[in-house]
Parts: structure tokens; sequence; C-alpha cells
């Protein structure tokens, strides 16, 4: 032992939220490493005000002022902040105190796309700045890849699966069901490979048809569509209840 101390900050903080238009007090948990132009976009689903008209100021877990957190490409662990502390967001938009919530007391205000496409302080200038949202090229290329792999996968999968095939089918969140497959391909009513099945109980959705077109024949409530890799083909029986049985 040399008698060093390590000091271990953890990645994330739990921090209180209040704001001006609101008295409502939140507690959420952030990650350090986020800037506060990242920060104020989260802080925007919480208290409602854009994030381009926040301002921030830092209190301590006895609600002391240490600082304002101004500095939009600042990290958020750059600054004191430790569990318990509390941001507070200031609405410079204009809608402290509900002072615009009766709308037909406000002026209407139009613009043209053109011209807020020109204006330097709109929200859309902003995540333009900070590479906020769909302007955030290299996210926008993550997911359009994700995308289409799952897309190639879907189709994968429904190339292995036929029509009449006995099949098991399992969607997060909902009980496993049995049935046969009665449609394989791309309908009409959403884009992508779509397996239409027919359940051995009433369990489905509809009766083989979608928005006045047949895909296929069953009894009501005994349809669904799903996608491929939802379904597993198999030996899969009817279930015999011993309905015969004395």
């Amino acid at each position: 032992m040399d008698g060093s101390v390590t000091v271990i900050t953890s990645p994330t903080v739990s921090v209180r939220v209040t704001s001006t238009v609101s008295d409502f007090e939140a507690n959420r948990r952030f990650n350090r490493g986020v800037t506060i132009a990242e920060f104020k976009s989260k802080l925007e689903l919480i208290v409602g005000t854009p994030a381009a008209y926040m301002e921030l100021e830092l209190f301590s877990t006895s609600d002391k002022l240490l600082q304002k957190l101004d500095n939009n490409e600042a990290l958020l662990g750059s600054y004191h902040v430790d569990d318990d502390c509390r941001i507070h967001v200031t609405d410079r938009s204009g809608t402290q105190n509900a002072e615009f919530t009766d709308l037909s007391k406000v002026e209407k205000f139009e613009i043209s796309d053109e011209a807020y496409e020109k204006r330097a302080d709109s929200i859309r200038s902003f995540k333009k700045n900070f590479k906020l949202g769909r302007f955030n090229e290299e996210n926008g290329a993550k997911q359009e890849e994700a995308l289409a792999k799952k897309e190639e996968e879907e189709k994968v999968a429904a190339g292995s699966i036929a029509v009449g095939n006995r099949c098991k089918v399992e969607v997060a969140g909902q009980p496993t069901k049995i049935g046969t497959v009665m449609f394989v391909g791309t309908p009409d009513f959403k884009p992508g490979y779509w397996v239409g099945v027919k359940y051995d109980e009433p369990l489905g959705k509809n009766d083989g048809s979608v928005k006045g077109k047949r895909y296929f024949e069953c009894e009501p409530k005994h349809g669904a569509f799903v996608k491929p890799l939802s379904v597993i083909v198999g030996d899969f029986p009817e279930e015999d209840f011993g309905l015969d049985e004395m």
C-alpha cells in the first residue's frame, strides 16, 4: 500500500430540476458526459421550455446558488454538479407565469419558412449549431444503417416461412400464440415484409383483412399480421382441450 487515494466519480448524477414556468420539482439522473446544449434538449422534455430560450443556474444541495451553466459546449461534468444539487431553468421565451396560456389573447405571428431558416435565434438554428435531432448526420446515418440491416434480416426471415407452416408467434409484452401461416409478403397497409397468421384461438386483431383488402380467410379475431422475426415455424399441433372426453 503506498497510501495514495483514488477518487472515483460516477458517470451519472442525480439532480433536482425546477423552472420558472412551474412549481413542480423533478428528480432526474443525467450523464455527466453530455454537453450543456444536449442537457438543455433533455430538460426541454421535462420543463417544456425550448432549449434555445433556457438559462440554467446550479444550486447546491442546500439551495445555495453556485454558478450559471452558460457554456453550451462545456460538459455537464465540468461543472460542480453533485447528487441532489438543483438545476433551475429560467424561461426567456415569454411564457413565464402562464402569460400566454390563453391563446385568444395572443397576437398571432407568422413567418415564412425561408425567413425562419435565416434567423440565428431560432430553435432550428440552435439544433443545427449543436447537431441535435435530425441535424445530427452521424446519428441519422447510423439509424438508417440499423433500419436497413433490420429490413434485410426481416426479408431473410420471410424467405424461410411458407404459407401453410405451423408456427409460434412471440412478440415482446404479449403471450405466445400458436397458429398457421396464411400470408407472407409485402402488404399494402405497411411497408416491409409481414406474415399473416391464423391463430388457433381468438387472440388476433382481424379476420384476415386490413383496410378493406383481404389477404386470407379466417374467423374474426383469429387473424393477425406480425414481423417475420417474431415467427418461429415448426411442429406446433393444435391444442387438444379434451372436449370430446366424457
